[in-house]
């Protein structure tokens, strides 16, 4: 289970658990065009591939979903569905904070809190949660998004506690700058490369390069790794 997998670093994920021979599900919110081109395109090349429009800000929808796959052994977890918000902190209004907690914070509390039990009875499972170099050295452009991503590494520690005893392991990855359609129209001005330069590596991440670290996290390889946040940022941060 893959949210927000329509675009971004979403849909680079959706591809390579596909590619990787896991079969895939996968949210999305309002992208339903390009939802429906990359489930078509992978069923096209004979993945298991499946997608259903959630709107993770909505309690009701969450456990719709919850209850539609009721009966899938998921044997992985991806929290990767995000808001973000550019906002004057001084100015915000409160509907910023609450759309960047809910669906940033709350959405992987409910699906996490479902899996995670299911994920225990059957004594192996895969959670990973998608938070932000934001999270982990502040941010005053979007202080909501910040916010949240920390809360988000909160979640990710307190579930490992929960779920070592049981096979489970849960971790976090903190991308920076990655090279998704958010970027996209930067490229070759002066703020992209005032940005590149801030990085020790010369460059931003592909969505493959995070991909390949959550697949790691998926697998069996890292059945001895919990409670981690793996930085995945060209050296922008090292805490």
């Amino acid at each position: 289970m893959i949210t927000g997998g329509s675009r971004g670093i979403g849909a680079g994920l959706v591809r390579s658990f596909a590619e990787a021979g896991y079969d895939v599900y996968f949210t999305y919110k309002s992208a339903a065009d390009k939802a429906g081109e990359l489930q078509a395109e992978l069923t096209g090349k004979g993945f298991a591939v499946t997608s259903k429009r959630v709107d993770l800000e909505r309690v009701a929808e969450i456990e719709e979903l919850i209850s539609d796959t009721a009966s899938k052994e998921f044997d992985v977890l991806v929290n990767n569905a995000a808001v973000l918000k550019y906002v004057d902190f001084l100015t915000a209004k409160v509907d910023v904070w609450n759309e960047a907690q809910n669906v940033n914070v709350r959405a992987p509390f409910l699906l996490s809190q479902s899996f995670l039990a299911h994920m225990m009875e059957r004594n192996w499972g895969r959670i990973i949660n998608l938070t932000s170099i934001g999270g982990q050295w502040g941010g005053t452009l979007a202080v909501p998004y910040a916010v949240s991503k920390a809360a988000l590494i909160g979640l990710t520690r307190s579930l490992a506690k929960l779920g070592a005893s049981r096979g489970v392991t849960v971790n976090a990855v903190s991308p920076g700058l990655v090279g998704t359609e958010i970027l996209a129209g930067e490229v070759g001005t002066a703020e992209y490369k005032k940005k590149v330069e801030g990085i020790p590596l010369g460059r931003i991440a592909t969505v493959e390069e995070i991909a390949g670290v959550i697949l790691f996290l998926a697998g069996d390889a890292a059945g001895y790794i919990t409670g981690q946040t793996l930085n995945v940022n060209g050296g922008m941060y090292f805490g």
